[in-house]
């Protein structure tokens, strides 16, 4: 296409010379010269229906004449060339002159008289259209990454921002997103929301069709049992991704090594090439399962045969549990030290109060089974069992300090060193008090002095007591409180049946609700010092029965028995005295009558 000038130049007439007595002035005056002797007008309207007949707003297709850094120089048929700016055609670094491209006329002229078009423009009012189109035709198209956003990248499609999630990027995990920023991918429309006009595309799509049909080829070649070589791809916690080369398979953590894994990471990098075995794998879901530890002995195998029950052996703790601690004693091969053969008590106690993962232990061999590979081992048979000598250690009727440890509702327990335990009975914590429950007596952890009471070696218990160390009180109490003395106590303690009434002369005894009703009709109460007659000792169950209410009844009753005597008496005297009154009275009375009548 030639240009404007070009035009304009073909129409002027030759440069010959030509000599002045010949040139024609009025011609040149008139410009019929210039112009071939056709007028200026109508040059220029031939020249105007050589031009497009453009109008702004209007979209039309142009020719790329020239390309730099700021703008891009299109031409569409018009006396000028349009300028777009370069940043129009960033999504199309592959753009070149020549190219054909769809404009947007902004303007005819602008000020500086310039064709002012947009390829942004032009893209943007077809490309919904567009966008449907590439969906509906399941069409490949060019889309421009502009930049990250959260969950993947925003591409330019058309002058539209679509959506790449970053799981449509590639197939294989991404690592930096960064590096996808500024380049122009082909994608495929996969998802359209037509009412907020959201468009999603992916990258994945236009490989994983290839990829399906190698994954079929590869699968159809594996065997179980075939080594192949593989790149990591991927590392989970549960286990790591191997790239057998369009394929995926994975070595699940257990199958990494013998020995125990904590993190995948442990044994492999990202990248890393490594031989694996094929261990299973199913066609239909296309899974492959393989195995890298299988590629080495089982580290049983190499144990060494000499190795026994009863053996010592060295170790270190690799994992803990409440109930034991698992010790590796060579890679691969572990042990289980239960709980309760870590200490010749038997508390239960936790494992990690004696030992947490990483320490160096030793241990005894206790069972080995070499066909199920399984180990226990003990670390209390390192020391001696006290329970070997503990007649000669704790005679009967030996006295030592012991520790308490806990309570229940019928005693103490107590340990005399480590492994060796006893319980002190609630009934032989003291002579003369009352205990409802051992806490009242001690507390947990304080020292406490024992006696051996009785030794049962096969069961491993120990009875013991406290109240032994000292006489028994009661051969004493038995000479004192014997039935119907009265003795000084202050009640401690009211109950609803009675009270608790310790006694000045040591010792307690119970008084019943109906004997602690004093002289005066009130009842006594705590804190109140009275005298309490005994109405009954018991030594064998320690009981003494106590009354206040008796101790004033009985005087009571013996002063009322002299009264009455007394009053019996009187009585007597005064009927006695009545009898002879009664009489003299009679023979007065007759001697008076008898005068009466004398006197008439």
């Amino acid at each position: 296409m030639t240009t404007n000038a070009e035009e304009t130049k073909a129409q002027k007439p030759s440069n010959a010379s030509i000599p002045v007595d010949q040139f024609n002035w009025d011609a040149f005056e008139t410009e019929a010269a210039i112009y071939g002797g056709e007028s200026k007008e109508q040059i220029a309207k031939e020249y105007d229906q050589t031009l497009s007949n453009i109008q702004a707003g209007e979209v039309m297709e142009g020719t790329v004449t020239s390309i730099d850094k700021r703008e891009v120089l299109v031409n569409i048929g018009f006396k000028s060339e349009g300028v777009i700016p370069s940043s129009e055609f960033r999504y199309n670094p592959d753009l070149k002159v020549g190219d054909k491209v769809e404009v947007y006329v902004e303007s005819a002229e602008d000020k500086k008289g310039q064709l002012i078009l947009s390829h942004k423009k032009a893209r943007q009012l077809r490309s919904w259209d567009r966008v449907n189109e590439a969906l509906e035709k399941d069409e490949i198209i060019k889309g421009y990454i502009k930049c990250r956003t959260k969950g993947g990248m925003i591409v330019d499609v058309f002058g539209i921002e679509a959506f790449l999630p970053g799981s449509q990027i590639d197939v294989k995990p991404i690592r930096d997103y960064d590096i996808y920023v500024d380049k122009t991918m082909e994608f495929k429309v996969v998802k359209i929301n037509q009412e907020f006009r959201n468009v999603v595309v992916s990258h994945k799509a236009l490989i994983e069709a290839e990829l399906e049909q190698q994954k079929k080829d590869i699968i159809g070649k594996l065997e179980k049992g075939q080594i192949l070589e593989g790149t990591v791809k991927n590392i989970t916690s549960y286990g790591v991704f191997i790239d057998l080369g369009g394929v995926d398979g994975l070595i699940h953590i257990t199958d990494l090594s013998w020995g125990r894994v904590n993190h995948p990471e442990e044994i492999v990098q990202l990248d890393q090439k490594l031989n694996v075995v094929i261990l299973d794998f199913d066609d239909a879901k296309k899974r492959i399962a393989l195995g890298l530890k299988q590629l080495t002995p089982h580290p049983w195998d190499a144990l060494a045969s000499e190795l026994k029950v009863g053996d010592k052996v060295k170790g270190k703790v690799v994992v803990m549990a409440d109930y034991g601690a698992f010790v590796e004693i060579a890679p691969g091969v572990e042990g289980l030290i239960h709980v309760s053969e870590m200490s010749w008590s038997q508390h239960l106690r936790s494992a990690q109060d004696f030992m947490k993962v990483g320490d160096e232990v030793e241990a005894v061999i206790l069972t080995l089974d070499r066909d199920e590979h399984k180990m226990s081992l003990g670390i209390k048979q390192l020391t001696p069992d006290p329970w070997e000598n503990i007649e000669t250690k704790y005679p009967v009727g030996s006295r030592h300090t012991a520790r308490v440890r806990n309570f229940t509702n019928f005693g103490v327990f107590v340990e005399l060193e480590e492994g060796v335990d006893g319980l002190i009975h609630i009934s032989d914590l003291s002579w003369t008090k009352k205990i409802k429950h051992p806490s009242e007596f001690t507390q947990i952890d304080a020292p406490i002095e024992v006696q051996v009471l009785e030794i049962d070696k096969e069961n491993r218990r120990l009875s013991l007591g406290h109240k032994q160390l000292e006489e028994n009180p009661w051969d004493v109490y038995e000479t004192i409180y014997k039935p119907d003395t009265i003795h000084t106590g202050t009640i401690t303690e009211l109950t609803d049946k009675g009270a608790v009434v310790t006694l000045n002369e040591g010792g307690e005894g119970f008084a019943p609700s109906r004997g602690l009703v004093k002289a005066d009709g009130t009842t006594a109460t705590k804190g109140e010092t009275l005298e309490f007659r005994v109405l009954e000792f018991g030594k064998n169950n320690r009981k003494i029965i106590l009354s206040h209410t008796r101790t004033f009844e009985e005087a009571k009753a013996k002063e009322d028995a002299v009264k009455e005597a007394s009053t019996q008496e009187a009585v007597k005297k005064l009927s006695s005295s009545m009898e002879k009154t009664t009489l003299g009275d009679i023979s007065g009375l007759a001697e008076l009558k008898a005068q009466l009548e004398g006197k008439n």
